[in-house]
This record gives structure tokens, sequence and C-alpha cells, in this order.
């Protein structure tokens, strides 16, 4: 693949990505989750699980483990999600998503499937 290739296509998968995650987002806040940011939805990604501590929030968003712990305490606040203890273990704590939080990522995964093909902007050839 050449390089203006790679570039290209990087450009319309990003488009695309970011185009998806506004219609998913649209589309909950449509069905009545008001107060999530599209930002959530990848929190709610990894939680959906099995949990997932702050820490392993933190590296799969790509952010410290601060931010990742005021996201956390906003989605609590909402209630969306909660902490608890993994596998009876008090000690490691792990956020793991409420029913409205698990009514919300089946909201969102209705809305990706309603949703039309992504419109092309030209071709990419691989």
């Amino acid at each position: 693949m050449e390089n203006s290739d790679a570039l290209a296509l990087s450009a319309v998968l990003l488009a695309a990505a970011g185009e998806l995650t506004r219609r998913i987002h649209e589309g909950v806040v449509a069905r009545g989750f008001e107060g999530v940011r599209p930002a959530h939805g990848f929190v709610f990604a990894r939680v959906a699980a099995e949990g997932a501590s702050v820490g392993e929030l933190a590296e799969h968003l790509g952010v410290t483990k601060q931010a990742a712990s005021q996201m956390v305490e906003e989605l609590v606040r909402k209630g969306f999600v909660e902490r608890r203890g993994r596998d009876g273990d008090g000690r490691v704590r792990v956020v793991v998503l409420t029913e409205l939080g698990w009514a919300c990522a089946r909201a969102a995964e209705a809305v990706s499937y309603t949703q039309p093909t992504l419109p092309t902007q030209g071709s990419v050839s691989i």
C-alpha cells in the first residue's frame, strides 16, 4: 500500500468512526438517555463484559487514571455504573454497568444496527 493510500484510508476510517459515534450518541439520547456523552460509550464497551478497574479503563481509553476516575465518578452519579469488589474480593474494585447502564448499552446497540450504511467519500485502493 502506498503511503498516500494509507493516509487516505486512515482519514476515511477515522471519519466513519466519528460519524458512527455521533449517530449512536444521538440515537441513545433520542431514546431518553440524557446526560450521556459519546466518550461514555467507550467506558460502557470496556466494562460490559466483566467490569474493569479504573487503571484498566485508563489504559483502554488512553487517559490518566485520574481522568478515568473522574469519568467513572460522573457515570456513578448519573446511575450508569457502580463500583464493586471483583469476585467477592473487596480489595480489588471494578466498575460495572448498573441496570440503567445495561439499558443504555442495549439502546446503543439497537441504534448501531438500525443505522444506514455510512456514506463513502471517494475510494481508496488497498
